[in-house]
């Protein structure tokens, strides 16, 4: 789980590629609890809230915050 401020340390390349790995990570678990092999299933949601804060922080450097 990366914070915010974490977050806003990074530039605009490293925020989308951050943002893909954890796409790409969430697309991996929502198909092993499709198929009954997540054992972690609070996971799922961590990934979504990270997913929304990259998004935040993305938005929030192109408006110039």
């Amino acid at each position: 789980m990366v914070t915010a401020k974490e977050l806003r340390e990074f530039d605009e390349a490293k925020l989308a590629e951050q943002l893909t790995q954890t796409q790409e990570e969430l697309f991996k678990l929502r198909f092993q609890h499709a198929t009954a092999q997540l054992e972690k299933t609070h996971r799922l949601n961590e990934l979504k809230t990270d997913i929304a804060r990259i998004k935040t922080v993305m938005s929030q450097k192109k408006s110039g915050r």
